[in-house]
């Protein structure tokens, strides 16, 4: 039996039909929206990292799905940081991502209209990067780990889980321009604890041993380990040579402790990456970086490895112990 159905219905079905294939109303193929681009400089991280994966998360959760909705263009050697700052602008990325203060730096130098998400920065206003943290204004906002609140904190939790201590050596990077002022904060606050510094350096993994002979001469009874990318991406390095050492060592981040390190003291790297996206996602709807002011770490951890401890000869007190995030055991 043959149905009749009205030109209305016909109309609305044809137009279902055509939708469905793909196709615009005179039958050429539709414009799909064009993926969106990011920029992502990691020069702390590996892609393989986990908190690349982190961040790729963060994406998925806030509904893009990598090669559909964004094309992320990746920077990650340390030692090109001028090359893959002049690579992403070129690629005419809409916004960048960067970890470390030293390819932020040399992003703020090179563009003022490309807007720039800091995920792990470790201080924006000491490092120049903004002026302000409520209201940044400019191209660049983000996340700060609020390292120079931090500094002296880490020293005091040393001194209080060895009481005795009077002799700690600091681990820097001269090449990286924050570390400066780390040095005149540790500097500050040492005198209080009764604590004596002395200072050594390292550029690259290669000068690590050096600078762990250099510690030995001054007959450091513990190691202060400033944040730095250089430090972390060869973490299990200096790790092996604290144990070689026998050298209680506080770092800042809970993936040295994790490795072997006595213990850390700061904000989550993988809860910063997946935090980073807010920005991008504010950013590519149409929010202008000035107007999101930049956010600090919502949790600090403190990670204590209680069997590095134990090898050590150290009891840490039962007060370190309670106030501890995560015991190693």
């Amino acid at each position: 039996m043959n149905r009749r159905i009205s030109r209305r219905a016909f109309v609305r079905d044809l137009a279902i039909l055509i939708g469905s294939l793909g196709l615009s109303a005179k039958g050429f193929p539709q414009q799909l929206a064009s993926p969106r681009r990011i920029g992502a400089l990691f020069v702390a991280f590996s892609p393989e990292s986990m908190e690349v994966q982190e961040f790729r998360q963060g994406l998925r959760e806030a509904g893009y799905v990598e090669g559909r909705d964004v094309v992320i263009e990746w920077g990650f050697d340390y030692n090109r940081i001028s090359e893959l700052v002049d690579e992403l602008i070129r690629s005419k990325v809409e916004v960048i991502v960067v970890t470390s203060t030293l390819p932020a730096q040399a992003l703020k130098r090179a563009t003022s209209t490309i807007p720039i998400v800091m995920a792990v920065i470790a201080d924006p206003l000491g490092s120049g990067l903004v002026t302000n943290l409520a209201h940044p204004g400019g191209n660049i906002t983000g996340l700060s780990m609020m390292m120079a609140d931090l500094t002296a904190k880490r020293l005091q939790l040393l001194k209080e889980t060895i009481p005795m201590l009077t002799r700690v050596a600091v681990l820097w990077n001269p090449d990286t321009p924050y570390h400066t002022k780390v040095i005149r904060d540790l500097k500050a606050v040492a005198p209080s604890l009764s604590i004596e510094l002395s200072f050594v350096s390292a550029r690259a993994p290669r000068q690590f041993g050096l600078a762990f002979s250099a510690v030995r001469r001054t007959h450091a009874q513990a190691l202060y380990v400033i944040e730095d990318p250089v430090f972390y991406n060869s973490r299990m390095t200096l790790v092996t040579l604290a144990s070689q050492a026998r050298l209680p060592i506080i770092y800042w981040v809970k993936e040295f402790a994790e490795s072997g390190g006595l213990m850390s003291y700061g904000a989550n790297y993988s809860d910063l990456m997946r935090r980073s996206v807010w920005y991008v996602d504010k950013i590519l709807k149409g929010a202008k970086p000035a107007d999101l002011p930049i956010e600090q770490p919502t949790k600090l951890e403190f990670v204590v490895n209680l069997r590095v401890a134990k090898a050590l000869g150290i009891t840490i007190p039962q007060s370190i112990l309670l106030r501890a995030d995560e015991v190693i055991k």
